[in-house]
């Protein structure tokens, strides 16, 4: 059966193996007792929102929302940071499953929108944003500083 749930403290070791399969596929080293830190600190300090699917028990995609607040419209954003399906399950609807339980939350805390990043070659998720009613934002440029100190 196919169910769409906020994650609890109990999803911790499927959703970690999840969370690395995520960063693997961004090209980073698989570490799945980092990853089940870096998510129970999550979890447990409600830094972000957290949202799984399962089917049958088996936990197969999340979407990891944080909190951000945009000034000029002085409300509350959502930063759609990281939204992953395991392989063995794409394109049967769960993505777009955990994106309704986004638009669920921005609409349950009142916030103005949901902002999220992808890559231009990223043509799934470039097909799927707009399918979802996200509308590309290219009247801005995008920069970022990367502390290097901290690698």
């Amino acid at each position: 059966m196919k169910n769409t749930r906020k994650a609890v403290i109990s999803d911790l070791p499927q959703l970690a193996e999840l969370f690395d399969q995520y960063r693997i596929f961004y090209h980073k080293t698989p570490d799945v007792p980092a990853a089940a830190n870096f998510l129970q600190e999550r979890l447990e300090n409600k830094d972000s929102e957290i949202f799984v699917s399962e089917e049958n028990g088996t936990l197969i995609g999340f979407v990891q929302l944080y909190p951000i607040f945009s000034s000029t419209r002085m409300q509350r954003y959502w930063l759609l940071n990281d939204l992953y399906v395991n392989e063995n399950h794409r394109g049967k609807g769960y993505s777009k499953e955990l994106i309704e339980k986004s638009k669920e939350l921005c609409r349950s805390s009142k916030a103005c929108g949901i902002l999220l990043e992808t890559g231009k070659s990223n043509d799934i998720g470039n097909q799927l944003y707009p399918s979802c009613g996200f509308e590309l934002y290219d009247s801005v440029n995008f920069y970022e500083w990367t502390n290097h100190d901290n690698e």
